[in-house]
C-alpha cells in the first residue's frame, strides 16, 4: 500500500495545479453535467484516478476521525456522499472500457487497479470507521429511520462485513491482496477474450463459397474486408457476421471453422484464458472461506432473492429437468428435417444446428430473417421503442447533438417526463467496432440521487452490436435483434425512471436476480401484433408489415424453445458449477466444463471448444454464482407481463403501478416486497413454464 500512497504523494501537487485543465476533475459546464467527451484524453485518466483517491480518503478519514459520536447523518449519509470525484472518474474509464478500449486504457486499467483496491480496503478493513458504522447500526431500532434510511444502513454494515471488517491482523493482510490479484486478473480475463475475438477473420476471396448468404450479409462482409484492407469478404466474430453466416452460410466445411473459431475463444493460444478461469475461481474460493462462507456462492446469494445455492440449484433443476425431453426433441426434429433434405453427417453438429433450424423455421412458418429485417430498419425501431416509453409512462426523447458522445456513433437523447420535466440523458451506442466487446448492455455514467435538497439525474447508457448500414443500405436488424433493443432499454427505464435520495440504492441498484425483471418484460412487446402494427414497415416500399408476417412471428415465439431453454440454463447450471465449488479441481477448465454439462447434454459436445474462457458475464462480469438471474427474472416477467395481457398491453394504470412500485423504487426495499406490491402475489415457475409451451407441446 505504501508504495501507491507515495505514487499519490508526488503526482498530487501537479495534478493540483493543472486540475482546470483535466475534464475529468471538475463538474462539466455541459447541460445537465453530462460528461465532456470531446475534451477527455487518456492522459487525464490517471492523474484523475490519483486525485479522486485522494479526495475520497480525505473524505473517509473526516468521517472516522469526526470527535462527535456516530449518527446515522454524520456516518451513514456521509459515507453514501463521499468519492464523488473517483465516483465520476470510475464510471467513466470502466464504461469505455467496455465501449471504445484502446491499448493505453487497458494499460492504464493495470496500473490503476492496485490503487482502488488499495482504496477499496482503506475503506473496508478501516476499524475506527467500521467501529462508527456498527455503533449506529446496533442502535438502528432507536433512530426513527425511513425505509429507504434504513435499507441504506443495513446494506452499509453488511458490506463492511462482507469485505472483510471482522477479520483480523494477517487475515486482513491476506484478504487485501487476494482482493487485487482478483481485480487484475478479471482485467487479464478481458483483455484476452477481446483481443481473441479481434484476432480472427474469415477471409473469402471465392463468391461461390457466399452461396446461401442473404446479399446484406455479403455486403456488410464486402466493407469489412475493405475497411481491413483484404480482398473479396471478411467476417468476423462479432454478432452481426457470425450469426448470419452460422444461419444461411450453404459450406459446412466453413460454417465449420466459424463455430470452431468462435467456440475456441481463448482456449489455449496466445490469448488463452484457461489460466485466468482457474485462478479466478480460486482466489473467490479463498476470499469466501477467508469471510467465513462454505463457498463463493453461498456468499454471492446471501443478498438476492435466492439467498442459497440450495434454493438455486432447486430453481433450476426444477426447469431443466422437465425441459430437457423437449429439448431433445426439437434437437431431433431439427435433424429429421435435415435428413430429409438431404444432410448426409453422422451426427448434427453445432455448426449445423442454425443453418438447418432457420431451414426448418422457415418450412413451418415460412418466417426467416431475411424476410423480417426489411421492416425492422433501424431508426424506425428506435422511434417505436421511444413511442412504446411514452405510451406506457409519459416520457419523451429528443435528441441532443449539443451533448457529446464518446464515439461519433454515439447518439445523445434528452428524456424528459410528461409534465416536461428532465428525467435523463440517454446514450445509445448501437453498431460493433474493434475497440467494443461483443454482446449488448446498459450502464451509467451516473445514477439518480439526491444530496442536500438538489437532485441529480441519471446519465444513462445502452450498447449494443447490431449491423452496420452499408452503402446499399441503412441499418436494418433482425427481430431478435429488436428484442435485444426492447430488453437493454427496459433496463435504461429503470435507470431513468428512478427516484430517491441514495444512488446506491436507485435505479438498477437492486438485488442481481431481480434486476432483470424491467429489462425481460419489455421483450415482451415485441410479439405484439398491436404495437408491431406501429412502427414495422418496409424499408424501401413503405409498406406496413402484413399481418401474415406478424401471425408468423407470433406463432413461432416458442419455436425450439425446448432447446433454448435448456441451452439457457445450461450457463446458469455451469455458473453455480464452478462457484458451488469449496476447493480447485484438480483438472482444466475445459475438462471441469465438459463434465459440469454433460448431463444436459442435448448437442454432440466438440472437444476444442468450451464456454468458460469466453463466459465474460461470470469471469468478468457481476454475474458470478449469479446468471441464473435471467431465468429467475423470466419466472417474474412472465407472471408480470399476464397482467398487462389481462388489462391491455397499452394499460397505464398497469404500467403506471409498474413504474411505481418497480421503476422508481430501485433497492430501496426488499426486492420480493417490491414484486408483491405490484403483482399482488409471489410468482411461480409454471408460469414460465406455460409461456414457452413447455407444458402442452407435443
Amino acid at each position: 500500500m505504501k508504495k501507491y500512497l507515495l505514487v499519490a504523494a508526488v503526482l498530487l501537487p501537479i495534478i493540483i495545479s493543472c486540475k482546470m485543465e483535466n475534464p475529468l476533475l471538475t463538474e462539466s459546464p455541459l447541460p445537465y453535467g453530462a460528461p465532456q467527451f470531446d475534451k477527455i484524453r487518456n492522459e487525464h485518466y490517471m492523474p484523475a484516478f490519483v486525485q479522486g483517491i485522494a479526495e475520497a480518503k480525505a473524505e473517509i478519514d473526516a468521517i472516522a476521525d469526526n470527535p462527535d459520536a456516530p449518527t446515522f447523518q454524520n456516518t451513514i449519509e456521509a459515507m453514501e456522499y463521499s468519492g464523488k470525484t473517483l465516483d465520476r472518474v470510475s464510471s467513466i474509464f470502466y464504461n469505455l472500457m467496455e465501449a471504445d478500449v484502446n491499448d493505453q486504457m487497458q494499460q492504464i486499467a493495470e496500473e490503476v487497479a492496485p490503487l482502488l483496491n488499495d482504496y477499496s480496503m482503506y475503506v473496508s478493513l478501516n476499524e475506527k470507521l467500521f467501529k462508527r458504522v456498527k455503533a449506529v447500526y446496533e442502535d438502528r431500532e432507536n433512530l426513527g429511520l425511513e425505509k429507504d434510511q434504513m435499507k441504506l444502513l443495513e446494506n452499509t454494515y453488511r458490506s463492511f462485513t462482507r469485505n472483510g471488517a471482522n477479520l483480523k491482523g494477517e487475515d486482513k493482510e491476506t484478504y487485501s491482496k487476494l482482493s487485487e490479484e482478483l481485480s487484475l486478473t478479471t482485467l487479464s480475463f478481458q483483455k484476452n477474450l477481446l483481443a481473441a475475438t479481434n484476432a480472427y477473420v474469415l477471409n473469402i476471396t471465392d463468391s461461390t463459397k457466399l452461396e446461401g448468404l442473404p446479399a446484406y450479409v455479403v455486403d456488410a462482409a464486402a466493407e469489412t474486408a475493405s475497411e481491413k484492407g483484404l480482398e473479396g469478404w471478411a467476417f468476423t466474430l462479432d454478432y452481426p457476421s457470425y450469426s448470419p453466416f452460422m444461419k444461411y452460410c450453404n459450406d459446412r466445411e466453413l460454417r465449420r471453422q466459424m463455430y470452431l473459431a468462435y467456440g475456441s475463444r481463448a482456449v489455449g493460444g496466445e490469448y488463452s484464458n484457461d489460466e485466468n478461469v482457474m485462478k479466478i475461481v480460486d482466489l473467490r474460493i479463498q476470499s469466501s472461506k477467508l469471510l467465513g462462507y462454505k463457498t463463493y456462492a453461498d456468499y454471492a446469494l446471501e443478498t438476492r432473492m435466492a439467498k442459497t445455492p440450495e434454493t438455486v440449484n432447486k430453481f433450476l433443476a426444477d426447469l431443466v429437468n422437465p425441459s430437457l425431453p423437449y429439448a431433445k426433441a426439437d434437437v431431433k426434429m431439427v435433424e429429421d428435417f435435415a435428413r430429409k433434405r438431404g444432410f448426409d453427417g453422422e451426427k448434427l453438429m453445432g455448426w449445423d444446428f442454425s443453418y438447418w433450424s432457420e431451414k426448418l423455421q422457415k418450412a413451418e412458418y415460412d418466417l426467416s430473417e431475411e424476410v423480417l429485417k426489411p421492416y425492422f430498419k433501424l431508426e424506425n425501431c428506435i422511434d417505436a421503442v421511444f413511442d412504446l416509453a411514452h405510451r406506457l409512462y409519459g416520457i419523451s426523447f429528443k435528441p441532443r447533438e449539443d451533448i457529446p458522445g464518446y464515439h461519433k456513433d454515439v447518439k445523445v437523447y434528452e428524456v424528459t417526463d410528461q409534465d416536461g420535466s428532465h428525467l435523463a440523458l440517454f446514450y445509445a451506442d448501437f453498431f460493433p467496432r474493434p475497440s467494443k466487446r461483443g454482446g449488448a448492455w446498459m450502464t451509467e455514467f451516473r445514477g439518480q440521487s439526491i444530496e442536500n435538497g438538489v437532485e441529480k439525474r441519471p446519465l444513462v447508457s445502452i450498447v449494443t452490436n447490431f449491423s452496420k448500414p452499408t452503402s446499399t443500405a441503412p441499418s436494418l436488424i433482425t427481430h431478435y435483434e429488436f428484442t435485444t433493443f426492447l430488453h437493454e432499454f427496459g433496463h435504461a427505464l429503470h435507470g431513468i425512471l428512478a427516484q430517491g435520495r441514495y444512488g446506491s440504492l436507485t435505479g438498477t441498484s437492486v438485488a442481481r436476480d431481480f434486476v432483470e425483471l424491467p429489462s425481460q418484460i419489455m421483450e415482451n412487446w415485441g410479439y405484439e401484433p398491436e404495437y408491431l402494427n406501429t412502427f414495422a414497415r418496409h424499408y424501401q416500399t413503405g409498406e406496413n408489415i402484413p399481418a401474415e408476417l406478424i401471425e408468423k412471428i407470433v406463432s413461432s415465439k416458442n419455436f425450439l424453445s425446448g432447446y433454448s431453454q435448456v441451452r439457457q440454463l445450461q450457463f446458469g447450471l455451469l455458473d453455480m458449477a464452478w462457484h458451488s465449488l469449496d476447493s480447485m479441481p484438480d483438472t482444466d477448465p475445459v475438462t471441469f466444463e465438459k463434465a459440469a454439462l454433460k448431463p444436459y447434454e442435448i448437442m454432440p459436445s466438440v472437444a476444442e471448444t468450451a464456454i468458460s474462457p469466453g463466459f465474460s458475464h461470470i469471469f468478468a462480469g457481476g454475474y458470478a454464482a449469479g446468471y441464473y438471474s435471467y431465468k429467475w427474472a423470466e419466472v417474474l416477467e412472465a407472471d408480470a407481463f399476464s397482467l398487462f395481457k389481462e388489462k391491455g398491453i397499452f394499460n397505464t394504470e398497469v404500467s403506471h403501478s409498474f413504474r411505481e412500485n418497480i421503476l422508481s423504487k430501485g433497492g430501496s426495499e426488499d426486492a420480493a416486497v417490491l414484486y408483491r406490491n405490484f403483482r399482488g402475489h409471489d410468482p411461480e415457475p409454471q408460469a414460465l413454464m406455460d409461456k414457452l409451451g413447455l407444458t402442452s407441446k407435443k
